[in-house]
């Protein structure tokens, strides 16, 4: 998990424990006394009410992925896509990290967090505020028996607020909010990890579309040369209708995959651009030219089980949003309690500016006050009721995403495994439809086999060559979706300090009209 290093966080407990007894205070002399140990204790022995959470749940899982008859050490998933040696894909990578809106959208949620974590922890130091007044004062001679002259008074004063986290509810608000920053930023790591994923599946898709746009031109023009020949020997009289409308049909059939083809590449493209935050068609021009599938030459590390509580940011996100539902049952519990706070002020008036400083112009006030919930007919109770309910809520969360990231992995690896082994049939049915089809042609071309048989072999053999593109886009992107499922993404540093929209003329200013 995450390390956060901000300085005020709860004492860590060994293990989770469900006591909501209070600190005890002992020794109490008086009420002034008793306030002041409670002062005291409270920030030495650092009270708090409500579970402390235990760490990350340790589930009961698997020692090896079921999908593989090995055991595979743990390695490295830091920029999986270059394995792919595909230059385009990694810049289209590269600039998709950088610009696109639902990860700076992520970016935008984790200053938010880390802002609320600031403002949170506000709330353990006290508050001060200051006012200064000058008035013009007259007494009425009915309320004071005599009608005095118009006076001047000046006031000023500073007034001090502080409130004593006697019982952690302050602190465990605090550790909800650090571990929200965590959550979110484990979410922007997701949001990357997903983003990555889709850039190469679909880079990966539309290069397969090319492929498949090339074999169906290639392929109508050698079935158009065939239809050429029946038609020649149809004009010979050694050849029929029947064969001749065959020969076209096969050929028309043919290029009429061609425009559908297209359309999905344009979509593919098209979805490209979005992901890079850019217009639909911003990165046509650098699609124009057709390149290959790119195929992965080197196997993933897929580690162990266990190592997606880590390496999974969905499921790290998902954790932390459970220990920050445990600390909130501390927060709502702490408010069952009575609460301490010291309030102070100090203010000095005068007739003129000059005498404010003089003691005999000053005056003071200091002293604790307590809050003691008597009766809200179960509203503080039924709010700790709901934080444990919302508790259980984010562990369910947290193992259906743990089993989700697990089935998540098991299919991409058997789905590769298995497309391999298909990729590796259809090269060898490729091969001997590519035989059989120069093969029948020859013997058709000097009438030993008929127009059925060349028919059958080109239709198969275009048939197996599209089946084996497809076969190599399935691979690519399986390959992909296990990077994904591994949690394999961006490792260098993401800033997220910068905002989107950068406001000026922030200060005083004259308002314009309402747009």
């Amino acid at each position: 998990m995450p390390f956060h290093p901000f300085a005020v966080v709860p004492v860590p407990a060994a293990k989770e424990s469900h006591h909501r007894t209070p600190c005890l205070w002992r020794d109490a002399l008086s009420v002034r006394s008793a306030a002041v140990a409670l002062l005291l204790g409270g920030a030495l022995a650092g009270c708090a009410v409500g579970p402390d959470y235990a760490g990350p749940p340790k589930p009961d899982l698997p020692a090896h992925w079921s999908a593989t008859s090995y055991r595979r050490n743990a390695g490295k998933l830091d920029r999986w896509w270059l394995r792919l040696r595909d230059p385009l894909l990694n810049r289209l990578i590269e600039e998709a990290v950088a610009a696109n809106p639902d990860v700076a959208k992520a970016k935008a949620v984790v200053r938010e967090a880390r802002a609320t974590v600031q403002q949170t922890a506000a709330g353990l130091f006290p508050s001060v505020s200051g006012t200064a007044e000058v008035t013009d004062n007259k007494t009425s001679a009915a309320s004071a028996g005599v009608d005095s002259a118009p006076y001047a008074l000046h006031q000023g004063s500073f007034d001090s607020t502080w409130e004593l986290d006697l019982f952690g509810g302050t602190q465990r608000s605090v550790e909800a909010a650090v571990r929200s920053e965590q959550s979110a930023g484990e979410d922007l790591r997701n949001s990357l990890v997903t983003l990555i994923g889709d850039v190469a599946s679909y880079y990966v898709e539309a290069r397969g579309y090319q492929a498949r746009i090339a074999l169906a031109e290639r392929t109508s023009v050698s079935q158009r040369d065939t239809e050429k020949l029946t038609r020649s020997k149809y004009d010979a009289g050694s050849g029929n209708a029947v064969d001749l409308s065959k020969a076209t049909a096969q050929a028309a059939s043919t290029e009429a995959n061609v425009p559908t083809y297209r359309a999905a590449l344009a979509a593919d493209i098209h979805r490209l651009g979005i992901l890079l935050g850019r217009p639909p068609d911003a990165i046509a021009a650098l699609m124009a030219r057709s390149a290959p599938v790119p195929a992965p030459r080197m196997p993933l590390p897929t580690g162990l089980p266990a190592d997606l509580l880590t390496s999974r940011p969905d499921v790290a996100s998902a954790e932390r949003k459970l220990a920050q539902a445990t600390a909130k049952i501390g927060a709502a519990e702490a408010d069952r309690y009575p609460a301490v706070s010291v309030t102070g002020s100090v203010g000095t008036s005068a007739l003129r500016v000059g005498d404010l400083a003089k003691y005999s112009s000053v005056s003071w006030s200091v002293g604790p006050s307590v809050t003691v919930p008597v009766f809200d007919a179960g509203k503080r109770l039924a709010t700790v009721r709901i934080a444990e309910a919302q508790r259980d809520q984010a562990f369910a969360t947290f193992h259906s995403t743990l089993l989700t990231a697990l089935e998540d992995v098991e299919n991409a690896l058997v789905s590769l495994s298995q497309e391999r082994v298909r990729a590796t049939k259809l090269t060898e049915a490729a091969k001997n439809y590519r035989e059989a089809a120069k093969l029948s042609r020859s013997l058709f071309e000097t009438g030993s086999a008929s127009f059925i048989d060349v028919l059958d072999a080109e239709r198969s053999l275009y048939s197996a060559e599209d089946s084996l593109i497809q076969s190599k886009v399935s691979a690519a992107k399986d390959y992909i979706a296990l990077a994904k499922a591994l949690g394999g993404g961006w490792v260098e540093p993401v800033d997220v300090s910068t905002p989107i929209i950068v406001d000026t003329n922030t200060g005083p200013h004259l308002r314009e009209a309402l747009k």
